[in-house]
């Protein structure tokens, strides 16, 4: 039975024409996989309020918001979700690696080589159209 979880914000944090994926824990859904760190929002908060408290947690920085990309609707067999994607710049910190195997910055050529779950699959294709059009 697939379980709906509701709401997932992450960042596609960008620093110097790269930005920020981060590589999933050992034993966790999507084990392993690279992502755009984010998670959950919960009750009572904005989808802003959630990403901004997802990265203080995971990555202990805070980002202003460049721009929201297009939510995406995705089932995996075991759960459903939306999620929804920012551009984002750090205005605090370093990134550290706190709920993560690994980070990596890198350019939109080199994202095919890694493996992201499906549901962000959209996000990146959105993401390289959007500085594609920028940078022509």
């Amino acid at each position: 039975m697939t379980i709906h979880i509701g709401d997932v914000v992450c960042a596609i944090i960008e620093r110097e024409g790269k930005f920020l994926i981060a590589r999933r824990t050992e034993g966790r859904h999507l084990a392993l996989k690279w992502e755009f760190p984010g998670g959950k929002v919960e009750v009572g908060e904005s989808e802003v309020e959630g990403l901004h408290r997802e990265l203080f947690e995971e990555l202990r920085v805070r980002v202003e918001v460049i721009e929201r990309l297009t939510p995406v609707e995705y089932s995996y067999p075991e759960r459903s979700l939306r999620l929804i994607a920012f551009r984002c710049r750090i205005v605090e910190g370093e990134p550290v690696a706190n709920d993560h195997e690994e980070l990596r910055w890198i350019g939109i050529d080199e994202a095919s080589s890694y493996d992201f779950p499906e549901a962000d699959l959209p996000i990146l294709a959105e993401y390289r159209l959007k500085i594609s059009a920028s940078e022509g």
